[in-house]
């Protein structure tokens, strides 16, 4: 039946699918599907807002309108059938903890420079966004469009000292761990960046150890599940912190 009453919009332009107002909605009536917070069912929304301030990107307003009236009993059977939220969607931090927002750099002065010849001082970043952990970024996140991407694990960066320069220069980077994390989860998400992020190519970072290999593995099945055409490189470094292959 539809009434007039008040009803949770989400505004997919802003929402960037960061997961942060899922947790706040005790009804289960908000959800992540491809990227985006979406409403499981309109019965499921009790139009209370408690979701509102948890979203940093102002994509949550309480509106009224006609809308199927509310339905407790639906929403008890709705969060017991409810299984875990899928890894692959960037996970919830109930704290408020600000690792899963999205932030580009691109415009920083530092962005993609690199060291002078004889120059003092720190050698600049060239990390040009944040997050970077692949169960944290979204499929949706702006800097993915037409990138370029480093696909690193997570030894990496520590075992190469030039990872910057020589690697994520001008490159959007995610970064896990194969032996450690949810490999079907890696290949959903990388799946999902595939089909909808128009990647131009792909450069996948590993260490010489065998549990690392599974990575260019986890692109590749993303990128057949996507039907995905993409140039890849798969450079493997020692643990000595050199570079002692390249495909």
């Amino acid at each position: 039946m539809l009434i007039k009453r008040k009803i949770i919009e989400i505004d997919e332009d802003k929402c960037d699918g960061c997961g942060e107002c899922v947790p706040s909605c005790a009804e289960g009536a908000i959800q992540i599907v491809a990227g985006k917070a979406r409403l499981a069912a309109e019965k499921y929304c009790d139009g209370l807002g408690a979701c509102l301030g948890e979203c940093p990107n102002d994509a949550l307003h309480i509106v009224e309108r006609e809308a199927e009236d509310f339905d407790e009993k639906a929403v008890e059977k709705h969060l017991a059938a409810t299984p875990p939220p899928r890894l692959t969607e960037a996970p919830v931090m109930a704290c408020g903890c600000p690792s899963s927002q999205i932030q580009n750099f691109a415009n920083s002065a530092c962005h993609g420079a690199t060291a002078k010849p004889g120059a003092s001082g720190p050698t600049p970043s060239a990390l040009s966004h944040w997050p970077v952990q692949i169960k944290l970024v979204p499929p949706t996140a702006p800097f993915l469009k037409g990138a370029d991407l480093l696909v690193a694990a997570d030894c990496t960066p520590f075992a190469y000292c030039d990872f910057h320069r020589d690697f994520l220069s001008g490159k959007v980077l995610m970064v896990g761990c194969p032996k450690f994390d949810d490999a079907e989860a890696y290949i959903n998400k990388f799946t999902d960046v595939f089909k909808m992020a128009g990647v131009k190519s792909v450069t996948v970072v590993t260490m010489e150890v065998p549990c690392c290999q599974g990575l260019p593995v986890i692109v590749k099945r993303g990128m057949a599940a996507a039907q995905a055409d993409i140039p890849m490189a798969h450079v493997v470094v020692s643990t000595r912190g050199e570079i002692i292959r390249r495909e």
